[in-house]
């Protein structure tokens, strides 16, 4: 696959920097994620503009996470090479401008680069004629800590028992939400609606679909100026899958459409039952198959687990998903089917993006290549069944510990095999060192339960 600066020729780097120059720009942030999805990169003077397109940014290959990188020999440079297309002022920190930038060493793109694997996982669907388009619903809370680093609500008076679309609520942090909207909408989001959700402290923030690539960008973008911002006004942001254990937790649900070279939607059939075509159906039956391995991409931290499972909340429902399953516009069942797309609900903010949407893609291809046929809808509330009723009709449950998820990856051989086995090697080797980790450590729960026991 071709490099980003392979179409950047020196006159259009010229151009862009002489734009940012007149934008009032004079630092460049040359962003990358590492392993875990988490925004990293360096200043560089606008005026060297040029170096992080070619060689790139220079970044000490040990010391971020995941890279599998020697500490010495050519192999331990590693190179961000800037894509332009994604060069733009940052309207929350004047004078600076992000560009987004791939993995490149020795010259050549690296295998553990998440953004180039997206970019591969896209050019497979290109073959076929068709682009995925990506809607993605964040969910995050904003908060106070106290000292001894637990969330504590940012507004006192957020503390109904359903909270959602409290308009009180919103109005205490509208400033705060406002230059979210405005700075997003600056950089193209098309920001359409923000809500508060089902949690104290918790809010959604919609914004127009784009394809896989620029949404992947978009959210990292999201992410930065969401952290920026709330700091800047006292507050702590967060994406933690499920900061309390009495409240529904953040998803970042993910509605995935598939168009053709004309525009027409690919997975949408009006006449259908459920409103999908054949190769809709197949893509959701790809997303079922290897539910239990992506868990491990979608909801790669402890913390996820703590989401994934069903139960009630203070509020009266989690929000969540914890079978495998799909359904006409229910939200109870991990793929949620309406006007002609999916809805993947498995997601939460920790996941890096990069890795979860081509995960995604890969797990829908696999379904349109092999033609599968999903099981039976289910439009029913599965919050209602019992554990006998999953047991007759077959429905499986999700992974319910990092662990579980973790082995289910690593035994979905077509999975890893897609998405390349050198960078699912480092994937699993980090995360299980992090899931051995929480594994031997001691919670307050445990101090409470047993330190006196019996």
């Amino acid at each position: 696959m071709s490099l980003p600066e392979e179409t950047a020729p020196t006159t259009a780097v010229a151009e862009a920097r002489q734009r940012m120059a007149t934008a009032g720009v004079h630092t460049v942030i040359a962003q990358f994620v590492d392993i875990h999805g988490a925004a990293k990169g360096t200043y560089i003077p606008l005026a060297h503009l040029d170096d992080i397109m070619l060689p790139g940014a220079g970044f000490g290959s040990p010391s971020i996470n995941g890279t599998g990188l020697p500490r010495h020999g050519p192999r331990a440079e590693f190179y961000g090479r800037g894509d332009l297309a994604t060069l733009q002022a940052l309207p929350w920190m004047p004078g600076y401008a992000r560009i987004v930038c791939e993995g490149v060493v020795l010259d050549e793109p690296y295998e553990r680069c998440v953004r180039t694997l997206l970019r591969r996982q896209m050019a497979r669907l290109a073959e076929r004629g068709w682009t995925l388009n990506v809607g993605i619903e964040p969910e995050f809370c904003l908060f106070h800590q106290d000292g001894a680093g637990r969330p504590v609500s940012a507004d006192a008076a957020d503390v109904l028992d359903k909270p959602s679309y409290d308009l009180k609520a919103m109005a205490r942090v509208r400033e705060v939400l406002r230059r979210l909207e405005q700075g997003l909408d600056a950089c193209g989001f098309d920001v359409f609606q923000i809500d508060h959700e089902d949690a104290s402290g918790q809010y959604e923030l919609n914004y127009h679909y784009s394809d896989a690539l620029t949404a992947a960008d978009r959210f990292i973008l999201f992410k930065m100026a969401a952290h920026q911002i709330a700091e800047e006004a006292g507050l702590i942001f967060t994406l933690m899958p499920k900061p309390f254990a009495d409240r529904p937790g953040n998803g970042l649900h993910m509605h995935l459409s598939l168009r053709d070279g004309e525009g027409r939607a690919v997975m949408a059939e009006p006449t259908d039952s459920h409103g999908l075509s054949e190769t809709g159906r197949q893509c959701v039956a790809g997303l079922l198959a290897h539910s239990p391995a992506l868990t491990a991409l979608h909801a790669p931290t402890v913390n996820s687990y703590k989401r994934l499972v069903v139960g009630r909340s203070l509020s009266g429902t989690s929000w969540a998903p914890a079978h495998i399953a799909w359904g006409d516009n229910n939200r109870t069942t991990v793929v949620r089917v309406t006007g002609g797309r999916i809805e993947f609900r498995l997601t939460d903010g920790s996941c890096n993006i990069y890795l979860a949407l081509a995960s995604a893609i890969a797990a829908m291809l696999d379904g349109v290549e092999r033609g599968m046929c999903p099981p039976a809808p289910i439009d029913e509330d599965l919050y209602e069944w019992s554990d006998r009723h999953f047991v007759e009709r077959g429905v499986a449950t999700l992974p319910q510990t990092l662990g579980q998820a973790l082995d289910a990856l690593a035994a979905d051989k077509t999975l890893t095999d897609a998405l390349g086995d050198d960078l699912m090697t480092g994937f699993l080797d980090t995360m299980r060192a992090e899931w051995i980790d929480y594994c031997r450590s001691v919670s307050d729960w445990e101090y409470q339960r047993y330190l006196a026991w019996p």
